[in-house]
């Protein structure tokens, strides 16, 4: 298994191995001892799987409280993947990860709690899947605007498909800091 430490605290990207052949491939998503030695130790109580067609973007989404750690990756397809550290007394606040994720490379990505996450398609469809770490909590839900230009990530499409919630995110500057989360000791 290779594994990227990336700039931002926490956020991981992994490259399960993977054995393939004429048939395909095996690979193990996810195995407790040895996320666990990456520092990957949260209790993963909810998996979701997410379908979506070219240019379709999700995020930047995330909760608080009830804050989720996310393990992600794609069954099918391609996706530009985008975390965003938004706990609002964090050295990183603003900062930005990017990666693909796709069926061919395997890759994962870990985004600890206190984290906004988002994917844009960039394969015509992508299955994508995330274990979290708590139940989704629509009432805790928050999302910060795609294209904050505060944050400038650079998407590689310009007129993403987004849904209403989606669209009309505020800036993450526009959020009071009592409704984000904070670095957990």
């Amino acid at each position: 298994m290779k594994v990227t430490i990336t700039e931002l605290p926490g956020v991981l990207i992994i490259e399960p191995r993977t054995i393939g052949d004429g048939r395909g491939y095996f690979g193990e998503t996810f195995r407790v001892d040895k996320y666990e030695t990456l520092g990957v130790d949260e209790t993963f109580v909810q998996d979701n799987v997410s379908v979506s067609g070219r240019g379709v973007l999700r995020g930047l989404h995330f909760q608080h409280p009830h804050a989720q750690a996310k393990l992600v990756y794609t069954l099918r397809g391609e996706v530009f993947d985008v975390v965003v550290d938004v706990r609002a007394d964090s050295k990183t606040f603003g900062a930005v990860v990017t990666t693909n994720l796709s069926d061919q490379n395997h890759r994962q990505v870990f985004v600890p709690a206190g984290f906004a996450h988002g994917f844009l398609v960039t394969s015509e469809d992508a299955v994508v899947v995330y274990k979290c770490s708590d139940y989704y909590s629509p009432q805790t839900e928050q999302r910060v605007h795609w294209n904050d230009p505060d944050i400038a990530i650079r998407w590689p499409i310009a007129n993403p498909v987004l849904s209403p919630k989606d669209a009309v995110a505020p800036l993450l500057r526009d959020i009071p800091p009592e409704q984000l989360p904070h670095i957990i000791v």
